[in-house]
Formats: C-alpha cells, structure tokens, sequence
C-alpha cells in the first residue's frame, strides 16, 4: 500500500501563487515612518527602544522585498519590465538608509517605491 503518491505540481513561483505580497513590506516601512515621525517628542529611553525597532523594520523590509524579488519575479517580468531589477535594487538600498537615518523624506520615499512594486506586482498577477 502506497501512503504518498508524488504528483508533479507546476506553479509560476516556489509556491502556488498568494503567498507572496508587497503589502508585507509596505506595513514595514509605514512602521519606520511612523517612528521617524514620534522619535523627536520620547524621552531618551525610549529613543534608544524607537532606534532599534526602526532598524528591526527596516530590515524586515529589505527580507520581505528580497524574498519578492528572488522567489516571484521571473525572466518574463524583467523583459516586460526592464527596470524592475533596479527598481528592487534602490527599494533595498532606501531600506538601509532609513535604517541609519531618521530623516522622514527616506521612509516616504521608501514607501512610493514599494508602491510602485506594488503596481507592477499587481500587474503581473492579473496576467
């Protein structure tokens, strides 16, 4: 008696798609911005706490667009959008620098870039 039959499963990315949404890094981001935001009205104890998490964020971002990037888009999206990987490339690099920075404009720029992921995305799913 046979417990597991092994059946070929084909899906566009590792997964079946669904698992995979740039919201997750965008939730991230607004995180940043919103401590950025707060940071200069906290007591310096809670400075220090606001720094760390703003950095943990920041980096969930960077994981949560790389995991995007290397696990759902394909050769097909680049030759259909030729700057995605630049796109992703400076979207992670705005990532690091609002971690080392509190300047707002970083973290809203940041946002508009995962937005703009976001829509190519989005696209790619309609498809």
């Amino acid at each position: 008696m046979k417990l597991f039959s092994i059946k070929p499963v084909y899906a566009h990315c590792d997964l079946p798609c669904g698992v995979y949404d740039p919201a997750q890094a965008r939730i991230e981001a607004l995180s940043v911005k919103a401590i950025m935001e707060k940071y200069d009205q906290l007591d310096d104890y809670n400075k220090v706490r606001a720094v760390i998490i703003k950095e943990q964020r920041a980096e969930m971002v960077k994981n949560h667009l790389m995991v995007l990037w290397a696990d759902y888009f394909k050769p097909v999206h680049i030759e259909k959008y030729p700057n995605l990987h630049d796109l992703f490339w400076q979207t992670i690099k705005q990532a690091s620098a609002c971690k080392s920075h509190n300047d707002i404009s970083l973290a809203t720029k940041l946002i508009d870039q995962i937005d703009e992921i976001s829509k190519i995305f989005q696209e790619t799913k309609q498809a």
